[in-house]
């Protein structure tokens, strides 16, 4: 890119390993500007090209502006932000705390909100931005088995993607919640009852479908895009 045609921007929570590194390395293979948002600054040694890594707690308030800041301070703008950061635990009627239910509505949750906050009014600035929420197909219904703390704090981030929209619609601002299915990282690994491997969507796959939403044109607005992995009557 030129001076005069710099590369987009975006923000990824979480980009240094599973499935945020695949979307990191399909963004700079598109061509933009990744600024990452990281706990451990050293998984970015893995990554190459246009990149940069900044502190990012997503249980930290305070680092959510701080992140936002200081990609600014480096890359002159944000045109996307992908809330990718997340976590799973086992919360239902029988097993789990208030301790498991409180970390999942503060990473899965909170921190997207802040996120989306803090960058919001430079998303607006870029006449074309986009907000990418790393939802699940558990955001879109209750399956048997499946963590109850973990399907509320989807659907939730669910309601915040559409409430993205109507906020900043105007100004160009589009944004979708990705609802895949079982991906194969190591966020369900060990989990009992899981999708086998063999039929878990790949991270470079879901990573495909994030850079083909920020593609998109304004036109072509996608608020919920689903890729299950097993058939299902709802979704």
């Amino acid at each position: 890119m030129t001076e005069d045609h710099p590369a987009k921007v975006v923000m990824i929570s979480g980009g240094g390993r599973g499935l945020g590194a695949a979307i990191t390395r399909k963004l700079l293979e598109d061509g933009w500007t990744v600024s990452l948002g990281l706990r451990d600054l050293s998984q970015a040694a893995a990554l190459s090209g246009a990149v940069s890594a900044h502190p990012f707690d997503a249980s930290d308030p305070a680092t959510a502006p701080a992140w936002v800041e200081a990609a600014l301070a480096e890359h002159g703008r944000i045109d996307a932000l992908v809330n990718n950061a997340g976590i799973l635990r086992m919360v239902d009627f029988e097993q789990g705390d208030e301790d498991d239910l409180d970390a999942l509505w503060s990473i899965n949750v909170k921190a997207p909100f802040r996120l989306i906050k803090e960058a919001l009014p430079h998303l607006r600035a870029s006449g074309r931005g986009r907000v990418v929420n790393i939802a699940s197909t558990d955001a879109k219904r209750y399956r048997t088995g499946t963590s109850v703390g973990y399907a509320m704090t989807k659907h939730a981030l669910l309601a915040m993607t559409q409430a993205v929209r109507h906020a900043a619609w105007e100004d160009g601002v589009r944004a979708t919640a990705l609802c895949p299915g079982a991906i194969d990282t190591e966020l369900i690994a060990d989990l009992p009852g899981v999708t086998p491997k063999a039929d878990r969507m790949t991270p470079e796959t879901v990573a495909g479908l994030v850079a083909m939403v920020l593609a998109l044109p304004n036109q072509a607005s996608v608020p919920e895009l689903i890729a299950n992995t097993r058939l299902e009557s709802l979704i």
